[in-house]
């Protein structure tokens, strides 16, 4: 696991303190290799590139998680908005968000993270 004075400022900014990379801005967004997203901090498996989708928006969206063990859902009430924050269940890093507007055919759910938070350890084809 890696401490809070390792990480780089973006990677504190958004796990650490909540924030949100730009979007379009991100390594993953447009990634479409093969493998398992996990967190950037603790090396948690969070999500399946099986999963993740092009939502359009900009960030890398995922259907659901890899493991629901790994992540913690919480209420965010921030900027005015009512939305469901996802967190890193080990480490605690604030993740992204999950939306109620992905593909209706695989559950509705659109988890929206941020690539700073994630490492991609491709698998070989």
């Amino acid at each position: 696991m890696k401490k809070d004075e390792e990480l780089s400022s973006e990677l504190r900014h958004v796990a650490r303190e909540g924030g949100t990379e730009p979007a379009f801005t991100g390594k993953y967004w447009n990634e479409h290799s093969k493998g398992m997203y996990k967190c950037a901090i603790c090396g948690t498996e969070l999500f399946s590139s099986d999963t993740k989708f092009d939502s359009g928006t900009g960030w890398p969206s995922f259907t659901e998680p890899a493991n629901l063990k790994n992540v913690e859902l919480k209420e965010d009430k921030t900027y005015g908005m009512s939305r469901t924050e996802v967190v890193c269940k080990n480490c605690g890093a604030h993740l992204g968000h999950v939306f109620d507007d992905g593909p209706k055919e695989k559950g509705g759910k659109r988890y929206c993270i941020n690539s700073v938070c994630l490492e991609l350890e491709k698998k070989d084809k």
